[in-house]
């Protein structure tokens, strides 16, 4: 919950109006149940007539009512009261013209309340002092008095002439539209209340995904090691869905809920219905119930999102490796182990689904309890004239309102501990510090001054959580101008010595210079700016050709693409393409084959025009005669740069200037083709599983 309230924040001043919104709308709802009562007790019951005080009285019964205040005990002007706001129609008599008709003027609610209660008290008075000898014992109710004094009102306003017919409707029409007034406004803050949650949600969203993907981008290889790939994935989309749907649903129904509870209690309490114990024991029945079903779920929840990670990390690997499933006949194993991810994933969903099934019913049996109860000691308060029919029904809506309110809290209960899950696998990603970032006040690398010494001095290196180095003293030094190969057999060390030049891992131990900068010490950025690197694996974007060529920046110019492509031998299968430069790239670069893919990552890294290339293993897929053409081309273009080639094949780095051989992370011969073929054991068992007796004799020419 926490979490999810460090996101809102961000939105503090959409969430601050949202609760503004709230209050309006909670007010006209609890409004509503209150003049619901009113058009029942005093629009139907009462003929419309709302105080004791009649609006017109005749002259004798004026006299009465000025005479009835002689029974209020206190000396507190209420004679004068109403001596002094009834005046005297000269003009008007009463319907049989033989009286004169009194009139009340119009002083206001809070007074003609006040009259209403010295009237009241007059006639309890009365009735108490004529009633008492016959009822000796028995309590008067004030109830039954105050329907006696309604009656009273009402007939003396028809003594008078009044309508009552129109009388009645006239409260009743009054009464409506201030209903339809209260309705319409609480329908308009619901609506807005809504599109702000729902563009805050949004919002939220949005900026999670934002931070979530620069966080990511930013990581070494480690901390995307240390998450998975499957796992990040799932934190970026579903993890997010789930924040951003519950911050959505939460400024909704979660700030409604206690506003209208509270609300309801309070306008509850003013009804007067001694009924309020039935409300108290529902909320803790209501919180018991939650609070054991939530208890059992949460920790169900954790699991939950940690069996999506492993549904998405077998899809991922299903679905990248389909045709070496189908190759190996494997497709009935892969559907068992994508069943059995599924198959958890379903029996932890189906147990919180049926512990929070339990909470529905168990509200509606307390709601329905509540009603009978309400219901069965309100019809007795009714019966003994101490509670109306209207406040009866109020105290219902309000108690529905306020149990209801939990209810809403009660289906965000079932969604809040699997968000706050997902929060905290979210808020893990953002916590986590790269590995690999800039000093506070790096070096920043000049492009023009860079003359692209690459220089290694005693670099090991171990991966995180490994128990042996992957590199061991590791001293060389790469000069522009000049081709420095990388050779050994398979799991050497070859791409990771090529991975700490970008800085994708740091050394453990010694330290990489770039014109003796230490890599370390320099802005990441402008590091990397220096470098063309083509992967093992080559890699393109969904786009086009041009865009993947020009994947560098906008720097790149159209004849420096159409270089690189020449270079790379690429041209002749982009020209024969409709669109040329223009024809779309799919996904992953599926509509490409592997050496036309090769080529155009060696033609990226070429249209770059860096200091440093680095070529890992990216020849491999290329036929004997285009690698031949290829390296020759590279050579002219590459003469004032540093190049580095890892290789399997020994013809693709024949005449580099240095070849380093690599054995177990370990040099194990520097030099040219000729002198290591003389000075390591190492390099000749691997050129005489590749190469002829009369190449080898012949310095690798057949």
């Amino acid at each position: 919950m926490i979490k999810i309230f460090k996101n809102l924040w961000t939105e503090k001043k959409t969430v601050l109006a949202i609760i503004l919104l709230l209050m309006v709308q909670a007010y006209c709802d609890l409004m509503l149940p209150n003049y619901t009562s009113d058009i029942v007790d005093v629009g139907i019951m009462q003929k419309g007539i709302e105080y004791v005080s009649p609006d017109a009285m005749s002259e004798e019964n004026y006299g009465r009512f000025f005479n009835l205040l002689l029974y209020v005990t206190e000396d507190d002007g209420s004679n004068g009261m109403i001596s002094d706001r009834y005046v005297l129609l000269e003009s008007s008599y009463t319907y049989d013209k033989q009286e004169r008709i009194y009139v009340l003027n119009d002083f206001g609610k809070q007074n003609r309340e006040k009259l209403d209660d010295y009237l009241l008290s007059a006639m309890m008075t009365a009735v108490e002092e004529v009633s008492a000898p016959n009822f000796e014992g028995q309590e008067i109710s004030e109830s039954v008095v105050l329907q006696q004094a309604y009656a009273l009102a009402a007939q003396e306003h028809a003594r008078a002439g009044i309508d009552a017919e129109e009388y009645q409707m006239k409260y009743l029409l009054k009464t409506g539209g201030v209903m339809l007034l209260y309705a319409v406004v609480g329908m308009a803050a619901a609506i807005f209340i809504g599109l702000l949650s729902a563009r805050c949600g949004a919002r939220i969203g949005r900026r999670l995904r934002n931070q979530v993907f620069h966080k990511v981008v930013d990581f070494s290889n480690n901390e995307i090691n240390h998450f998975s790939t499957a796992s990040l994935i799932t934190r970026s989309t579903n993890d997010i869905q789930q924040v951003q749907m519950v911050s959505t649903m939460f400024l909704r129904m979660v700030l409604y809920a206690p506003i209208v509870g509270i609300g309801g209690i309070i306008m509850v309490s003013r009804t007067k219905t001694g009924l309020g114990w039935i409300i108290v024991v529902a909320v803790i029945a209501i919180l018991c119930l939650i609070g054991s079903l939530v208890a059992v779920a949460n920790p169900k929840f954790k699991i939950m999102q940690t069996l999506v990670d492993k549904l998405n990390l077998v899809s991922r690997e299903v679905l990248t490796g389909l045709s070496v499933i189908r190759a190996f006949s494997r497709e009935e194993y892969e559907e068992k182990r994508f069943a059995g991810a599924n198959g958890e994933l379903m029996k932890t969903q189906l147990f919180t689904n049926r512990v929070m099934n339990f909470m529905m019913p168990g509200m509606m049996l307390i709601m329905n309890a509540i009603s009978v109860s309400i219901v069965w000691f309100g019809a007795k308060g009714v019966d003994l004239g101490n509670l109306q029919v209207g406040d009866l029904m109020a105290f219902i809506t309000y108690t529905m309102m306020i149990v209801m309110s939990f209810l809403m809290i009660t289906m965000m209960s079932i969604m809040l501990p699997r968000a706050g899950v997902a929060a905290g696998r979210i808020e893990e990603v953002m916590t986590l510090k790269s590995s690999i970032a800039d000093k506070e006040e790096p070096v920043v690398l000049s492009e023009e001054k860079c003359k692209g010494i690459l220089c290694f001095d005693n670099v090991s290196f171990r991966y995180e959580g490994a128990d042996e180095n992957a590199l061991t003293h590791i001293s060389f030094t790469a000069e522009p101008g000049k081709t420095t190969a990388i050779i050994g057999s398979t799991g050497c060390g070859k791409s990771t010595l090529l991975h700490l030049i970008p800085r994708f891992y740091d050394v453990t131990e010694g330290k990489i210079t770039i014109d003796g900068v230490d890599l370390r010490d320099a802005k990441l950025s402008s590091l990397r700016d220096m470098i063309g690197f083509v992967p093992q694996k080559g890699v393109l974007f969904s786009g086009t050709i041009a865009s993947n060529l020009k994947f560098a920046g906008g720097h790149v110019t159209d004849a420096q693409m159409t270089e690189a492509a020449k270079i790379a031998q690429a041209t002749e299968f982009i020209e024969e393409k409709t669109d040329g430069y223009d024809s779309s790239i799919a996904q992953g670069g599926s509509n490409v084959s592997g050496g036309q893919k090769q080529r155009l990552s060696i033609a990226r890294a070429i249209a770059k025009q860096p200091k440093i290339y680095l070529f890992d293993d990216s020849f491999s897929a290329l036929d004997y005669k285009t690698d031949v053409a290829l390296r020759r081309a590279l050579k002219e273009k590459t003469k004032d740069a540093t190049v580095l080639i890892v290789a399997q094949r020994i013809s693709t780095i024949l005449h580099a200037d240095q070849i380093i051989v690599l054995e177990d992370g370990n040099i194990e011969g520097i030099g040219t083709h000729e002198e290591l073929l003389a000075s390591c054991e190492a390099y000749r068992e691997i050129a005489g599983s590749q190469l002829s007796e009369s190449e080898l004799k012949g310095g690798g020419k057949a």
